[in-house]
């Protein structure tokens, strides 16, 4: 696939590594020579200083060949333009634009983006995208990773195995046979910074990260089943009131009203704009490294601090401090791709990674086939994917016993006219059944292939 990328900051650049790995055709466009040579001289992709809404920049880029245009820019405009120029001038069949401003995102303004105006195929917000991610990380604290796949009605969690997990050192199989009728299935492991999809002969060990597919009705039973059953955190503390601070703190006013949720945020005219705008938060403005504050802010009485600042250090540090001043459990946002290997050692309970938000949110339409969703997980080690089955697909119609699958994918779920199956031998796919299955990132392009369709979908 040819993909031409508009902006080379964390997100593009995480995009480009991506792709490139899986040895698609890149070209990424930044305006900054620093970026665009950090991209040259550490991804196999083509680098080009320039605006990428100018046509003779995109014709440079290769546009008139391009499969798709991807623009996550730093500005809204400039991304919107690029897909329009795209398609206008270049016919790029496919165009992803992120868009902050929420503006622009209203309901009543939906028309804007449709083919006869704006024609953006796919819009991304990581603003909203990473703030429903934090909100179903404060419905179940315990879980590291929260999913939510066909129509919302088959969940994944990771969940790290504790000394006190009562499942561990079980043979997978075993544990089947002690809950004949929970319909979960362990389908990846990542342990010690390795990641694989078990066999049912392997066991769980402590220190394991786990991934949990299961029916949604059945989440609370296997919280409990793991040890790890803890209510919805309700005194919630927030450093940041930025886009993404704002949301949350929005969200949980409409959602969870009996939330009791606190704001800090360091410019006092942010504060005094989010103030007017939330009703039930309380704001404090102030540095969230401030002791004082955060005493003011009854940060021992907390259920769950979460720091979602610009500033990566400023994260950490707030979330150490409250754990230190007696928060319950702390949840940061986490940019550099490297600190998420500190953040446990550091007494950071979860972590959300903007870059891989996004990244997962835009594979779904990378990935050839009948893709309907894709998470990443582990910094891209292995992929959570939903499929739909068409007629052509080699897996309609046989036992899973009897599908060769790869080594590193394992089917979690099945889920076909609203109903949520558990997996057996036994189980046939039938046609448009939407399969979420975890695979190694080695392994994509084969679950690609077992679910191909006819060419005129390519």
């Amino acid at each position: 696939m040819r993909v031409v990328i508009c902006g080379a900051g964390q997100v593009g650049y995480g995009i480009a590594e991506r792709l490139a790995a899986e040895e698609n055709d890149v070209t990424i466009i930044d305006t900054s020579p620093r970026l665009i040579g950090a991209v040259r001289d550490s991804l196999d992709v083509r680098g080009i200083v320039g605006n990428g809404a100018h046509p003779d920049v995109l014709a440079q880029a290769g546009a008139e060949e391009a499969d798709m245009i991807i623009a996550v820019t730093l500005a809204d405009e400039v991304n919107m333009v690029a897909c329009q120029v795209a398609h206008s001038l270049f016919n790029v069949p496919t165009k992803v634009a992120r868009i902050r401003a929420q503006s622009y995102l209203q309901a009543h303004w939906r028309d804007l983006f449709s083919r006869t105006h704006m024609p953006i195929d796919v819009i991304i917000s990581p603003e909203i995208e990473v703030g429903e991610m934090v909100m179903r990380r404060l419905a179940i604290p315990s879980a590291l990773d929260i999913v939510r796949f066909a129509e919302d009605s088959v969940v994944v969690l990771g969940l790290r195995c504790g000394e006190d997990c009562p499942v561990v050192d079980t043979p997978l199989h075993q544990l089947s046979e002690l809950f004949p009728d929970l319909g979960a299935v362990i389908v990846g492991i990542n342990r010690q910074g390795s990641v694989f999809a078990p066999k049912t002969s392997d066991s769980m060990l402590v220190g394991d990260i786990v991934y949990v597919v299961m029916a949604k009705d059945q989440v609370r039973r296997l919280l409990k089943i793991f040890g790890q059953d803890e209510p919805e955190a309700k005194r919630i503390i927030i450093a940041g009131g930025g886009n993404i601070g704002a949301f949350v703190a929005g969200a949980i006013e409409k959602r969870n009203p009996f939330a009791k949720v606190k704001v800090i945020e360091s410019s006092p005219e942010r504060a005094m704009a989010i103030a007017d705008d939330l009703h039930e938060t309380i704001v404090l403005q102030g540095s969230a490294l401030d002791k004082t504050l955060l005493a003011e802010a009854d940060v021992d009485q907390a259920d769950t601090m979460v720091a979602v600042t610009n500033d990566d250090e400023v994260n950490i540090l707030s979330c150490v401090m409250a754990r230190t001043l007696g928060a319950k459990r702390t949840l940061s946002l986490l940019n550099n791709s490297s600190y998420p290997e500190f953040a446990k050692a550091l007494g950071i309970d979860a972590y959300i990674n903007p870059r891989g938000v996004t990244v997962s949110k835009v594979l779904r339409h990378v990935r050839r086939g009948r893709i309907r969703g894709v998470h990443s997980v582990q910094n891209g080690a292995a992929e959570i994917i939903e499929a739909e089955a068409l007629d052509t697909s080699p897996m309609v119609g046989k036992p899973l016993r009897q599908i060769d699958l790869p080594s590193g994918v394992r089917i979690g779920a099945i889920y076909r006219k609203g109903q949520t199956i558990s997996p057996t031998g036994e189980t046939r796919i039938q046609a448009r059944d939407r399969v979420i299955l975890f695979a190694v990132a080695n392994r994509v392009r084969a679950v690609e292939q077992m679910f191909r369709v006819s060419l005129e979908f390519f």
